[in-house]
Order: structure tokens, then C-alpha cells, then sequence
């Protein structure tokens, strides 16, 4: 295996904890599987996927039996404890082999050059620092290879995005395990050196009530050769 400690990377080895969040997203993230479509967003997000596969941020391991036959094996990295641990438990449902470990986006406790690809989902509204996040992903990766995301961030007209930077700067950060809803993953890929491949925008849950944290995409992304 590739992992390295996650102290030897320079952070703790629970990066992040949030229980009590941790928790309630376990129960409302279950719960959106089928009512938000989010079971259909995953398999959209994952199709197609080959080879080794890290996935940051993996929260409760609900991506896992997402993952097609085509994949080899999946470091599933997640700091929080809580989900770390609801994680491995789902890890064994998988069709492909999972490895679940501690470590932060920041500071992947793994290889440079070691992945086929990379897959974040609802994670780069939640890390401390998102350009070092998407230099360790440019890091793990080999040259050619992909990212896929689906996230969330900044959207709708004035005032739904002036809603959602005063949320960013008041309530909603420690209320909800660090998640920022005004951020711009998009922007935030390009400007780390990726190439953005196709994406679009949807909306969660679709067809529901547009809420600061419903605007979501979903697309590819290459590390340059």
C-alpha cells in the first residue's frame, strides 16, 4: 500500500472532529440517498472510473457500492472520526476493495503519482485550506489523470448569493462541520492548475426549495500531462 502517516504529513491524525454534525449528516445524508436523488448523483459522479482511485473526504462511505467493477481499489480518506468509523463499516458492502484511512485533504497520507484518478464529493466546502487541498490532489495523481466532483457553492441571484457569504461569515461554518456554501469549486480547479473538463450544474435535491446549499456541480476535471 501507499498510505504514510498522517503525522508525517504534518497534521494530527483526527484532523477534524465534529461529532455532533458528524452524526446528523450520518442520519440526513442516508435519508437523501433516494428522496434528493443524491444514489443517482453518485452513480453519475463515479461511472466510467478505472484503476486506483482516491477518494477525499469520503464521510460515511455512502460512495462506496458506487464504485463500478472497473476499479482496482479505493483509499478512501476521511479525518472526522464518526464518519471514519461508519466508513469502514461500509466499506466490505463495496464491489471493489476499500481501504479506508485517516488523514486530511491538505496532507494525503499517501504517494505522489500513485492514483488514476481522484474523486471528491461535498468535501472542498468543508477543507480549511482549498488550494493546498487541490495541490495535494495535482500531488497524488498521475499525470493525465482525473478528478471528479460534485459540490457545492456559490449560486442564484444577488441576494441568494449576498445570503449565502453573510452565512459563510457567521452561522453556518460552525453549525455544519465547516461547510462554506458561497465558495467556487470551479474556479477553485482551474485556478490549481487543473483542466476542466465537462460540468454542470444541478440542483439538490431537484426540483426542491432553493436553499443556500442547493447549488451544486457535477464534472471532470484532468491533471495536465
Amino acid at each position: 500500500m501507499a498510505l504514510r502517516s498522517a503525522r508525517a504529513r504534518g497534521v494530527p491524525r483526527d484532523a477534524v472532529h465534529h461529532p455532533l454534525f458528524a452524526r446528523c449528516y450520518a442520519r440526513i445524508s442516508v435519508n437523501a440517498e433516494a428522496r434528493a436523488g443524491m444514489g443517482h448523483m453518485r452513480e453519475r459522479l463515479l461511472s466510467g472510473l478505472s484503476g486506483r482511485v482516491i477518494e477525499v473526504g469520503a464521510g460515511n462511505g455512502l460512495n462506496f457500492s458506487h464504485y463500478p467493477g472497473t476499479v482496482s481499489e479505493v483509499v478512501a480518506v476521511e479525518p472526522e472520526r464518526v464518519l471514519r468509523r461508519l466508513a469502514v463499516e461500509a466499506a466490505p458492502r463495496a464491489r471493489v476493495p476499500v481501504e479506508v484511512a485517516p488523514g486530511a485533504a491538505e496532507a494525503l497520507p499517501v504517494k505522489s503519482e500513485a492514483f488514476d484518478a481522484a474523486v471528491v464529493s461535498l468535501v472542498l466546502c468543508s477543507v480549511r485550506d482549498v488550494p493546498r487541498a487541490l495541490a495535494e490532489l495535482r500531488r497524488v495523481l498521475r499525470p493525465g489523470s482525473q478528478v471528479r466532483f460534485l459540490e457545492h457553492g456559490r449560486g442564484g441571484g444577488r441576494v441568494m448569493t449576498f445570503t449565502q457569504r453573510a452565512l459563510d461569515r457567521t452561522l453556518w461554518p460552525p453549525l455544519s462541520g465547516g461547510c462554506h456554501v458561497s465558495r467556487e469549486p470551479v474556479a477553485a480547479l482551474r485556478d490549481a492548475g487543473f483542466t476542466l473538463g465537462p460540468y454542470r450544474r444541478v440542483m439538490m435535491p431537484p426540483g426542491g426549495p432553493a436553499l443556500p446549499s442547493s447549488y451544486c456541480v457535477l464534472g471532470t476535471a484532468w491533471r495536465p500531462v
